[in-house]
């Protein structure tokens, strides 16, 4: 495995390596990591009894989109009958298997410049949150941290904190040179 490449992903992804977050979402750099499709196959024969995935959404604008998630937790999130109304008003089928709404999603970021904004229910961010994100073009939030809160600002420190715990302490580990492998045998 590539200790850089274990970094980034230890920096972006922890919480969803660690069961915390359904899903998590990372950008490189395709002149840093031309040979990321292929990387990935490592993490993802390594990750599969534990039912993470890796795959690429988009190679797109010089860049690799790269959502790693943990399959159970995301097809039961997509799953919620809220979430499955929201993912309606944005042209995805209602009651899709997650193989056909992540298609949906990549069709969505390829054909448009920035980020489809339905993107934070792939991610696990609280559907108010997501919803006021929509309804007020990313403006007048309650907080900022990993995604922007409209809803509960005190539930949302709180997650904000543990994933920032989480995420320094696979880093440490990383830095101390496991690879995410090893850091996440145990778990």
């Amino acid at each position: 495995m590539n200790h850089q490449l274990d970094y980034l992903l230890a920096a972006y992804c922890s919480p969803t390596l660690a069961g915390i977050k359904p899903a998590s979402l990372v950008s490189f750099d395709r002149m840093q990591y031309p040979n990321l499709p292929q990387q990935l196959l490592i993490y993802q024969a390594a990750f599969a009894r534990r039912g993470i995935r890796f795959e690429v959404l988009c190679a797109c604008r010089g860049r690799f989109l790269l959502l790693v998630y943990h399959k159970k937790q995301l097809e039961q999130r997509m799953a919620e009958a809220r979430v499955q109304r929201v993912l309606t008003k944005f042209g995805y089928p209602a009651g899709a298997p997650l193989e056909t709404l992540l298609d949906g999603l990549r069709r969505r970021i390829a054909a448009q410049p920035g980020f489809p904004h339905e993107i934070g229910l792939f991610l696990g961010y609280p559907i108010e949150d997501v919803m006021g994100f929509i309804r007020n073009e990313g403006r007048g939030c309650k907080l900022c941290g990993y995604w922007k809160v409209y809803g509960d600002a005190e539930a949302a420190t709180r997650l904000f904190d543990r994933l920032s715990r989480v995420c320094h302490a696979v880093k440490t580990r990383v830095e101390q040179g496991e690879t995410l492998l090893e850091v996440f045998a145990a778990a």
